[in-house]
């Protein structure tokens, strides 16, 4: 008689990898993940080999991790994903201390932070962005109902183009 299991946080099409404890700020790191954020994970990995940043390899990494995570636990296809999440956040931070002159001491902070990378089946993206633009289409085509209309001239005009 244990807990029930905790329901899954993400959708079916979706895995995510996390990378804790990465060495740079979440600035520097940000950057890195801007640039991978809604690519092919093919595109990504390529882009993150070739960059000159430092923590691109520990990016591509968990870009892989991803995949890895998507095609043996959720049995999606790794050629149809693309990189749906990529976003950093605060880790712990190293303090230490720098020797100053006349025998004082200034601080120095050692940020930390971590990566997660949620992929997506690409299929799953394009049938979302289609049915949002068929709802937009189908609130556009629309005629201004006589209870919609508030003022009595207004109401009067679509009386006269009903008529």
């Amino acid at each position: 008689m244990g807990k029930p299991k905790h329901p899954r946080a993400l959708a079916d099409t979706e895995s995510k990898a996390i990378a804790k404890n990465i060495r740079i700020s979440t600035q520097k790191l940000n950057l890195v993940a801007e640039m991978i954020r809604g690519k092919k994970v093919q595109a990504a990995i390529a882009d993150l080999e070739f960059s000159r940043k430092r923590v691109a390899e520990h990016v591509r990494k968990c870009v892989i991790s991803a995949v890895a995570n998507a095609e043996n636990n959720h049995g999606l296809d790794v050629d149809d994903l693309i990189v749906a999440e990529a976003y950093v956040g605060k880790n712990m931070i190293l303090k230490r201390f720098h020797a100053r002159g006349r025998g004082k001491a200034s601080s120095v902070m050692r940020p930390f932070s971590q990566l997660t990378v949620i992929v997506r089946q690409a299929e799953q993206e394009a049938k979302v962005d289609k049915k949002k633009s068929k709802a937009a289409a189908k609130s556009a085509d629309k005629t201004p109902d006589k209870s919609a209309v508030k003022t009595k001239s207004a109401k009067a005009a679509v009386a006269k183009e009903a008529v």
